[in-house]
């Protein structure tokens, strides 16, 4: 039995510090992959989100389960800033690059949950179009000419949900929905060039951030379900990582260029589970419960 690899590949995950970001990075780690880990809070120099994760740590973390991590800080809103992350890339990795996850965020303070955008802060809803939707356009520009010059590659674009519908916010629709989007729009540019992209959703993302926002931790995130029952069918950011590495190593990638996954539904495709040994499904889940 073949067992999929990633070794030799290069990989850059914008976005590596926390949630989402680190777990791809050490999945695809895991798999064999040199991963560029970017993102803005270092141990020198945090960001303005003020949380204690940083780069440095995803890429010991990708390291430490077999890959190679290489941290660089870089603000996926400045686009000088990531060509150069890329010219590095070039010219450190001889031209190559066969994956790139796009999953800067930094929404976490901007939505105004229950509040109508004509009420909210407008420089917040645009800030979160700038961060979570412009950083990616920005991020693919410069990294998919590496692409091109070599016939393949796989972009995935994090967003939460796989449809259009709204999201509860309409700042935050707009982005979620952006990302999507932006995985179909460059399937179609980039197919002539055997280069796929797709949209890639977690379920109920257990996050640094959520379980922090519950007052738990990874050992006793149960004890959650007293503030909301969902949480129990919540899963670790290491169950969207191992869909991403698991899609990265599919040589049919192509095959689902343009497509619009669920950490869960990769789950059941490519028969992996979640750290702790579980297979949440969030899909099958939030049918049952009418969401």
């Amino acid at each position: 039995m073949n067992h999929p690899t990633l070794k030799g590949k290069v990989a850059v995950v914008a976005g590596a510090t926390r949630g989402a970001g680190r777990a791809i990075a050490a999945e695809l780690g895991a798999l064999g992959a040199i991963v560029y880990c970017t993102g803005r809070s270092t141990r020198e120099r945090a960001s303005d989100l003020g949380r204690p994760e940083t780069i440095e740590d995803t890429a010991e973390l990708v390291s430490s389960r077999g890959g190679q991590g290489i941290a660089v800080r870089v603000d996926h809103s400045v686009p000088e800033e990531v060509a150069g992350l890329f010219q590095r890339v070039r010219e450190e990795q001889g031209g190559r690059l066969d994956i790139l996850v796009n999953d800067i965020w930094g929404g976490e303070k901007l939505t105004a949950w229950g509040q109508p955008f004509w009420e909210s802060s407008l420089e917040d809803g645009l800030l979160m179009q700038r961060r979570a939707v412009h950083t990616h356009l920005i991020t693919s520009y410069y990294g998919v000419p590496l692409m091109t010059a070599r016939g393949s590659g796989l972009i995935v674009e994090i967003t939460d949900g796989y449809d259009y519908r709204y999201r509860g916010n309409l700042y935050y629709s707009l982005a979620k929905v952006s990302g999507i989007h932006l995985a179909e729009g460059m399937a179609e540019e980039l197919k002539p060039f055997g280069i796929a992209a797709v949209s890639v959703t977690p379920g109920f993302l257990r996050s640094e951030e959520m379980l922090e926002h519950f007052g738990v931790t990874e050992d006793n995130w149960r004890d959650a379900a007293a503030k909301d029952p969902h949480f129990l069918m919540s899963e670790t950011p290491f169950f969207v990582g191992r869909g991403v590495a698991a899609l990265a190593a599919d040589p049919n990638v192509m095959d689902r260029t343009g497509s619009h996954l669920t950490s869960w539904g990769l789950s059941d495709d490519y028969g992996f589970t979640d750290a702790d040994g579980s297979s949440p499904h969030w899909g099958r889940y939030a049918s049952e419960m009418g969401f």
